[in-house]
């Protein structure tokens, strides 16, 4: 027998019996299901006291936690108050066109007034003297003035509004000839007349009678005259015949009447002679009085310029803002809007801030839809309140337009209270698609003079002595209170002077309020 084959018998000899191998199997598997069962008990009893917990323990985790200061670091700075609010992008001067009052130029004054034409749309420029719509069959038109129109201005009236009229036609090139500054002349109705055909239109006669006053105060001094002329040849027959008759007399003067010398015609050539002359003197005074009609009545008779007809805008080119109405329409509100002038910035104050803005201080214009700013300042702050219109922002003015930015009259127009009326004007001309934007205002109302200690509002306060303090808190956490004189205040902050020099220094940290979790400073400054 081989070695090998010894070894493999000595090995056969000493295996276990199956019976003893699975015995032991099972033995092991249950040590380790003992060893996993107390294994997941341990476990559940860590997640049950996870979940569970004790009254005092639920008392303390849900209780307020310890207070700490929180503080702020005092800064040394320019500080500037500012307001911010919204305002309304719009024309230094806007017109709406409501022409009311106008009539057909056939005199009818009845039925309500309709657009006829509209020559004009969104956004086309306008100069003076042009045409800018039709109603009812008449123009109306532009002119250069400041002043608005509030009546119908005819032949013989006199006035500044004259004045103006004037002025405007003449910028046109329709001269005035030798009429005075504020009457309307014959030069003036000249000139009137050359601007309603330069537009082609006949202006509205001033005496709407069909001429007829002027006709029967001609003919009456036709009359007259005839009259003089026959008095005047009869008395000079008169006059001769009585002469003759009463001869000269031995010195060649004429003999005196009833001498009886030259005839017995004497006496009634002398009364003869004598009612002629009445007759001629009251001829004469008779013509007088209708040369003095006739005169009054070429002065009257003209043309005339309805208010109705007529828009006057400061300066030019101007715009058309809106077109309110169509042709065919009846003229129930604005016509048209027309806009003139730089664009400034319109906005409404209420009582608070009026008492904070004047004119003259700085603001800068924010365009969200353009991403651009701009600077400018407070041209006008007003000192009453603003009602908004019924019809439309602007105050009516008369019966032909309405304008905005004149009046700030409390109550006027029986509209919403509006508050005061501020206009900013920009320091360089805005872009024209700036024109009608709801923009951002930033206004610096007041300022330090220099940079001064500035800390938070809260930062401030005041003791049972009166006196204003705030609490500096040193590195080691130790606090102190420190006397302080505040001055201007904005955006949240405080300028303030220490009552002692030097007590108070830019860096130091003052207690602005109280901070859960335990002392934590507020790092950083606000901007």
């Amino acid at each position: 027998m081989s070695e090998l084959d010894q070894v493999v018998e000595h090995t056969e000899h000493n295996e276990v019996p199956d019976d003893d191998r699975s015995g032991l199997a099972r033995g092991r598997r249950v040590v380790l299901g003992v060893v996993g069962g107390a294994a997941l008990m341990a476990v559940g009893g860590l997640l049950a006291t996870t979940l569970v917990k004790s009254p005092a323990q639920v008392a303390a985790e849900t209780g307020p936690p310890a207070q700490g200061a929180l503080t702020a670091e005092v800064e040394r700075r320019v500080l500037a108050q500012t307001l911010v609010m919204r305002g309304s992008v719009v024309a230094d001067q806007s017109v709406e066109v409501s022409p009311q009052g106008i009539r057909s130029g056939d005199g009818a004054g009845s039925g309500a007034a309709m657009v006829t034409k509209l020559p004009q749309k969104a956004g086309d420029p306008v100069t003076a003297g042009q045409l800018i719509a039709e109603v009812s069959g008449r123009p109306v038109f532009t002119l250069h003035g400041t002043q608005p129109m509030y009546r119908d201005l005819k032949p013989g009236a006199t006035g500044d509004d004259v004045a103006q009229v004037q002025q405007a036609l003449r910028e046109l090139g329709h001269g005035t000839g030798a009429d005075p500054k504020g009457v309307f002349g014959a030069g003036t109705k000249a000139a009137l007349a050359a601007r309603y055909r330069a537009i082609g239109y006949e202006p509205l006669p001033a005496v709407a009678d069909g001429g007829a006053a002027l006709k029967s105060a001609r003919e009456a001094v036709r009359s007259a005259t005839w009259a003089v002329e026959d008095a005047s040849g009869s008395a000079g027959s008169t006059g001769q015949g009585g002469a003759a008759a009463a001869g000269p007399g031995p010195s060649g003067t004429p003999a005196p009447a009833g001498s009886g010398k030259g005839g017995t015609t004497t006496g009634t050539g002398a009364v003869g002679g004598a009612g002629s002359g009445r007759e001629l003197q009251r001829a004469r005074q008779a013509l007088t009085e209708a040369q003095a009609v006739l005169a009054a009545a070429e002065a009257a008779d003209g043309p005339m310029l309805p208010a109705a007809e007529t828009v006057f805008l400061g300066s030019f080119p101007a715009r058309v803002s809106s077109v309110g109405a169509r042709v065919g329409s009846p003229v129930s509100g604005p016509v048209l809007t027309l806009s003139a002038g730089e664009l400034v910035v319109e906005a409404y104050l209420k009582d608070d801030k009026k008492q904070l803005l004047r004119a003259g201080m700085a603001v800068v214009v924010s365009s969200e839809v353009a991403g651009t700013d701009v600077r400018g300042k407070v041209a006008l702050v007003a000192a009453e309140r603003s009602a908004a219109q019924p019809a439309g922002r602007p105050q009516q003015q008369d019966q032909g337009q309405s304008a905005k930015g004149g009046g700030d009259g409390p109550g006027a127009g029986g509209g919403a209270d509006l508050g005061y009326r501020m206009v900013v004007r920009p320091d360089q001309p805005l872009p024209a698609g700036f024109a009608g934007q709801d923009v951002r205002l930033t206004i610096e109302s007041a300022a330090t003079d220099g940079e001064a200690l500035v800390v938070p509002v809260t930062a401030v306060s005041a003791g049972a002595d009166g006196r204003t303090v705030v609490t500096a808190v040193s590195a080691e956490g130790t606090q102190r209170r420190i006397e302080v004189r505040t001055g201007t205040s904005g955006d949240g902050f405080v300028a303030v002077t220490p009552a002692q020099t030097g007590s108070l220094v830019a860096g130091t940290r003052v207690v602005i309020g109280v901070a859960p979790g335990g002392t934590r400073e507020k790092r950083g400054t606000a901007k």
